[in-house]
């Protein structure tokens, strides 16, 4: 029962199997395999997007930071939801690998942006000429970090005001399977189209070992990202250890069956949560993510009984009345089973 994080999740069996093959004999370094070579076509084709450059990096946070260096000076700002994953989660490593931008903070339910609060940053920004901060680019989180999912419509939304002020738009696709699926989309429809310039399209909590593709729709940008790669120390030696996962990741369409799984899980787990006398959800539930109240009696019969998962905020105390209301978040996988949502469950309703 590890409602954790889908970090925590395993590898997928043919995702170990493709680094076993990968490990048979030599191969180029540093992403002059043939694997890597597959990798590119295959999200070139995936993404509609033939000329787009496709590199490989091992973490979510490198791949946002890098991307946002390539597109942002120092004397500019990233404008981002306030609760965005390269804000809360990354150490200040935007802020590093862009040599000093500054995030500017948006705001909007679920941890999505709207247009009128983007524009409205944009707007405020660098109205002082040289002594401001200057307008440099929009980073959205799909899915959000509270569990929703901007469809293709709302990132074009979004898009459409950054385009007004001429700026480019990343996207922080950590769970973009998971946004994608629950979307009905195509990737193309998600990014490229809706005005995506780069994307950091994740594998690493979506059954992947530890490998996150960047995906630049602007070819124009691929030596400076290589450049910033290698002198970040982010460019593998034995670089086919990657493209073995994200090969495999790709196959037969996994990655996005893995996805609709873990947001089957979490739908599954959201409803039964909203059985329990008093529950509710703090957020939707549109991914693979759940955040949800329900009594201290059945937060300690859970932890109790061994159930992984974190209360949200985390500074609340299982200590106290029992029939008071803690809210906790609970983050679904590929692997999740059904018996341990089912166990789990059981548990907090008593």
């Amino acid at each position: 029962m590890n409602f954790a994080s889908d970090n925590a999740s395993p590898a997928h069996p043919s995702v170990i199997e493709a680094l076993a093959t990968a490990n048979e004999g030599y191969a180029m370094p540093y992403g002059a395999d043939p694997t890597m070579e597959r990798v590119r076509t295959k999200i070139r084709d995936l993404f509609e997007a033939p000329e787009a450059a496709v590199y490989l990096v091992p973490t979510g946070t490198s791949a946002n930071a890098l991307a946002l260096a390539c597109y942002c000076p120092p004397w500019a700002a990233i404008f981002c939801h306030r609760n965005a994953h390269i804000e809360e989660d990354e150490c200040g490593a935007p802020e590093f690998y862009t040599n000093g931008a500054k995030l500017t903070l948006v705001d909007g339910e679920d941890a999505r942006m709207t247009p009128e609060a983007l524009d409205a940053a944009i707007a405020f920004t660098g109205r002082g000429g040289i002594h401001n901060v200057q307008r440099g680019m929009v980073s959205i989180t799909n899915s959000t970090e509270n569990g929703a999912v901007y469809t293709p419509e709302m990132v074009g939304a979004l898009s459409g005001v950054a385009k007004e002020y001429g700026l480019p738009v990343h996207m922080d696709g950590a769970r973009f399977a998971n946004a994608l699926v629950a979307a009905e989309a195509s990737p193309a429809e998600m990014t490229w189209k809706a005005g995506i310039d780069v994307l950091s399209f994740g594998g690493t909590k979506n059954g992947l070992m530890g490998v996150e593709a960047v995906v630049l729709f602007d070819p124009e940008k691929a030596w400076e990202f290589e450049m910033r790669r290698k002198r970040a120390g982010h460019l593998f030696s034995k670089h086919r250890y990657l493209a073995a996962q994200m090969d495999a990741y790709l196959s037969d369409d996994l990655w996005r069956a893995m996805a609709r799984d873990a947001n089957a899980s979490a739908r599954r787990l959201s409803e039964g949560i909203l059985e329990i006398p008093g529950a509710s959800l703090l957020h939707p539930t549109e991914a693979n993510a759940v955040f949800a109240a329900w009594p201290r009696d059945g937060h300690r019969r859970a932890q109790e009984n061994g159930a992984h998962y974190y209360l949200w905020p985390m500074n609340q105390s299982l200590e106290g009345p029992g029939d008071e209301m803690l809210a906790a978040r609970l983050v679904c996988s590929w692997s999740t089973t059904a018996e341990d949502i089912d166990r789990f469950l059981d548990l907090i309703r008593g």
